[in-house]
């Protein structure tokens, strides 16, 4: 037997590789056909399975982008979340800083309010026994709404007044309007004698005008401002 050159066999490996024909005919010859035909059916098979598993893995990508994207979205949500109950956490210490400064303010105001009803109280008690020989015990009184905060009666006199800081006429008008109203409201308070009377730190011009004129004494811890006057009531019997 003859045999082949290397060029021969060159030509015959290339025929094989790139003639489909040439190669089916060899491997008929050599009894391989079929089984050639099933491999390149079983090729083909391989090929598309293989870019359904593309199809498949590009499919499971993008939920994966998708996930990854509602993830992030959900991150934010929280973060947003936690921004909210941060400033309402912040809205709730703010308010009771401002509920307790203004518990401060009512509590500093009061105080301040107390102390001079106090001092008023006192001071015009003393003033009484010790200048016209009266003992009384002076309070606060609340008529209907209205409260006048230095009350006391003694025998035949009774006192009805007010005490502030700042005296103005307005407070003036306010006495006078919550003596009538004991006269028709509680008239077992009242005495046959009545002393009106303010107590007060500092009373502008206009308020001793006032007071003069209706007979109010207006008095301070170092002495009187306005004349002190006893009125004369016709009370019921």
């Amino acid at each position: 037997m003859e045999t082949l050159s290397k060029e021969e066999k060159t030509r015959i490996l290339k025929a094989l590789e790139e003639d489909l024909e040439f190669r089916y005919a060899i491997a008929g010859y050599l009894g391989l056909s079929e089984v050639i035909k099933r491999l390149d059916s079983i090729d083909s098979h391989i090929i598309d399975l293989h870019e359904k598993i593309s199809n498949l893995y590009e499919g499971q990508k993008r939920l994966w982008e998708n996930q990854e994207k509602l993830w992030i979205e959900v991150k934010s949500l929280r973060e947003n979340q936690e921004k909210l109950w941060m400033e309402v956490k912040d809205l709730r210490e703010n308010q009771e800083n401002i509920l307790v400064n203004l518990n401060e303010i009512r509590t500093s105001f009061e105080r301040v309010t107390m102390s001079i009803e106090d001092e008023a109280r006192d001071i015009v008690r003393i003033r009484l026994k010790n200048e016209l020989g009266v003992e009384l015990t002076l309070d606060r009184v609340w008529v209907g709404r209205k409260e006048p905060n230095t009350y006391g009666a003694s025998n035949d006199l009774c006192i009805v007044g007010e005490a502030a800081v700042r005296l103005g006429v307005k407070l003036l008008e306010e006495l006078e309007e919550k003596i009538e109203l004991i006269k028709r409201m509680s008239p077992d308070l009242l005495k046959p004698k009545l002393i009106k009377v303010v107590y007060t730190d500092y009373a502008i011009p206009s308020a001793l005008e006032y007071a003069k004129a209706h007979g109010i004494w207006i008095l301070k811890w170092s002495g009187d401002l306005t004349p002190r006057v006893i009125s004369e009531l016709k009370t019921e019997s």
